[in-house]
């Protein structure tokens, strides 16, 4: 097991995730990066920070709250070689040290990636509470690369639509993009009083349990066909999550 967990650098959490985490790309908002150390080696780092509406996120779960009230799960992974409960093991050394050094911090938020056939098992193990799942989206390139929605606006061949590129089928189809669906699990861990875990449950519009958990027959997937058209489909076949650029800078522009 781990013998020692503690804050680390953003690029120390980036070295470990480059080796071992399914998607390389860094949360843009990171308020702290752990640690976990077996014989002096760095071999498990979590990020935590925001997602890209950190506001929006909080207060559809939880009205009363503001963004100072929760963390959220980037990145957490382990190295190979470690054992299987090594995860969950590092989940609890973290909520000891967010406990202990961020009192103010009254949830533990993570998505679980449903989209890639994970339904939150970890999160299962470490006794967090179950909140219902959204649809969300990702794209696959010709080379099977997964990229997120708002990296394929920053990439688009389209045109500017406010701050970002448009993601029209038209334009995705012209950049050899397949747009998928698939579901987020989402998972709490309440680091407040018990009492005032109960009163933030009761103002949620989610009910959140420990029991009834999402398993791997509870993933689901679509794929866009044209414009409008979605169709059930099995797990998409990826290679990983990386930073992309566009590969043709000289492509015409899609108007």
């Amino acid at each position: 097991m781990l013998d020692l967990v503690q804050p680390i650098t953003k690029q120390q959490a980036k070295v470990i995730i480059n080796k071992w985490h399914y998607s390389k790309v860094m949360p843009r908002i990171t308020k702290l990066c752990i640690g976990g150390y077996k014989n002096n080696n760095l071999v498990a780092a979590c990020t935590l920070g925001y997602g890209v509406r950190p506001l929006h996120t909080l207060k559809k779960m939880f009205p009363s709250l503001e963004v100072a009230d929760y963390l959220e799960i980037g990145k957490l992974c382990v190295s190979d070689d470690m054992p299987r409960n090594t995860e969950s093991y590092f989940i609890s050394r973290i909520i000891k040290l967010l406990k202990r050094q961020m009192p103010g911090v009254k949830l533990l938020f993570s998505w679980a990636d449903g989209i890639i056939g994970k339904p939150g098992y970890v999160y299962q193990a470490s006794n967090f509470y179950y909140g219902g799942y959204i649809w969300t989206e990702m794209y696959l390139d010709k080379n099977g690369v997964r990229i997120h929605p708002r990296t394929l606006q920053g990439i688009s061949i389209g045109e500017r639509v406010g701050t970002f590129k448009t993601r029209r089928f038209e334009v995705t189809q012209a950049m050899g993009m397949t747009k998928y669906f698939g579901v987020q699990f989402r998972y709490i861990y309440p680091l407040c009083h018990k009492r005032e875990w109960q009163q933030l449950q009761t103002e949620s519009p989610f009910s959140w349990r420990r029991n009834g958990f999402p398993k791997d027959i509870d993933c689901q997937w679509k794929r866009q066909v044209t414009k409008g058209v979605r169709v059930s489909c099995g797990k998409p076949n990826f290679v990983m999550t990386d930073y992309v650029k566009r590969e043709a800078q000289t492509q015409p522009k899609l108007l």
